[in-house]
C-alpha cells in the first residue's frame, strides 16, 4: 500500500480516537480542513512538520504514523485518550506533554542499551 495511503489512514484513526474533527487538526496545526481531509485520504503529502506535532500530540513515533502494521497501530491507538471538548492551546499542551513522554522514554532505552554495552 501507498505510504502516504498508510499515513492518512493512521492520521484518522488517531485524531477519531481522539474524539477530534477534521476541524480541531486543522486548527491545532494552522491549515485549513481541507488539508487534513487530504492528508487522510492520502492525496497530498503531509509536511514533516506537521508530522510531527501530530506524532507528539497523538503520542507516538513517526515510524508509528507510517506503520502499515495494524497490531502497533491499535496498541497506540487503544492508550490514546479521548480529546472531546479541548481548545486549541489544550491540545498544544498536550502534544509538548507527551513529546517530553516520547524522549524520556528513548532516554530510558538509550540508558539500558548503555548500560548492556558496559556489561559485554
Amino acid at each position: 500500500m501507498d505510504t502516504q495511503v498508510i499515513l492518512g489512514k493512521n492520521i484518522r484513526a488517531f485524531r477519531e480516537k481522539l474524539g477530534l474533527q477534521q476541524e480541531d487538526l486543522a486548527g491545532f496545526l494552522g491549515i485549513k480542513r481541507e488539508n487534513i481531509s487530504y492528508y487522510e485520504t492520502g492525496a497530498r503529502n503531509v509536511p514533516l512538520a506537521h508530522l510531527k506535532k501530530l506524532s507528539n500530540l497523538f503520542g507516538v513515533t513517526l515510524q508509528d504514523l507510517l506503520s502499515e502494521d495494524l497490531t502497533n497501530r491499535m496498541i497506540n491507538i487503544a492508550f490514546a485518550f479521548r480529546a472531546d471538548e479541548f481548545e486549541n492551546e489544550d491540545l498544544e499542551i498536550i502534544s509538548e506533554f507527551r513529546k517530553i513522554v516520547k524522549n524520556y522514554i528513548r532516554l530510558v532505552k538509550l540508558e539500558k542499551m548503555h548500560a548492556q554495552q558496559i556489561q559485554l
